[in-house]
């Protein structure tokens, strides 16, 4: 069918606000990376826009040498790879009972995890159980209160109750008990939902910010989120860090080692993401109205 005239409007109008919003989101990003690949006296001079002047690696040198930035990353990947996988763990174990119509106490514990979605204990109450529990100062403190997330685990169980019981029945009569029908049935066809679910959980723990502040005193134990905070929130953090005093900011600008600060935060979840764009998009579709 040919669209009308009206149509045509309205869809140019739509793709030109959709191109506006996108350029506005992509535009600091530019920024910010054209600040940290661009020379000192550049980034002085204010001449920085959207492409790096005087391309330099000066301040992910610095940043590399004057900061625990390296240290920090390397606690951040440990932070999201082993929470990525407890959570997904627990929330495969979580969602795959409650998927079956069999389970008699399914309806409860449902009910009682989304009951968690509207209502929680508090912060002072999770901070002096997890203090009792002696979690502090240890990752365990960020993983444990939130392995499992209610709406994620909702996600896979209504993938688990969508897909064909014929299957189930096909692998049972092979002799397929709940363990091998899980692991070798029904997890190889509900790759797109579980690379959902490990994109969100891998993006949470990654830029998990106020949990490491209440939890974690070490500052050995920082994350990539927590330093560049510091960063940007405190000058001395800068100075402190690579011995800078304020009469040496003509070889130092501090503005380019925030912006390498924040590359060094978010890249990696976008290097990421086209991998399992794929799945993704397959994924949030789940639950959608099909005709």
């Amino acid at each position: 069918m040919r669209a009308s005239p009206g149509e045509k409007v309205f869809y140019a109008v739509n793709y030109v606000l959709l191109a506006v919003l996108a350029c506005s989101s992509l535009f600091p990003l530019l920024h910010l990376t054209a600040l940290s690949f661009s020379g000192s006296e550049a980034i002085q001079t204010g001449r920085v826009t959207l492409w790096p002047v005087d391309f330099s690696l000066e301040t992910y040198k610095l940043l590399a040498s004057g900061t625990s930035i390296l240290q920090a990353f390397r606690n951040s990947t440990v932070i999201t790879v082993t929470g990525t996988a407890l959570s997904m763990l627990t929330t495969l174990l979580a969602a795959y009972p409650l998927s079956r119509p069999f389970f008699y106490a399914r309806r409860g514990l449902t009910l009682a995890m989304i009951f968690t979605m509207i209502f929680s204990g508090g912060l002072i109450p999770t901070y002096l159980v997890v203090q009792s529990l002696g979690l502090i100062d240890s990752y365990w403190a960020i993983w444990l209160p939130g392995l499992v997330s209610t709406y994620n685990m909702l996600i896979l169980r209504t993938y688990f109750e969508q897909l064909p019981i014929e299957m189930e029945e096909a692998a049972r009569m092979d002799g397929c008990g709940e363990v091998r029908l899980l692991v070798q049935v029904l997890l190889p066809v509900s790759m797109p939902v579980l690379a959902t679910l490990s994109l969100f959980y891998g993006v949470a723990y990654w830029n998990v910010f106020f949990s490491m502040l209440i939890y974690i005193n070490d500052s050995t134990m920082q994350n990539v989120s927590v330093l560049v905070q510091q960063m940007i929130q405190s000058q001395s953090v800068l100075q402190q860090g690579m011995l800078v005093q304020p009469d040496d900011q003509v070889h130092v600008v501090e503005e380019g080692i925030k912006a390498a600060g924040i590359i060094v935060l978010i890249v990696p979840m976008l290097i990421v993401y086209p991998f399992i764009q794929k799945y993704f998009v397959k994924g949030v579709m789940i639950g959608s109205v099909k005709g």
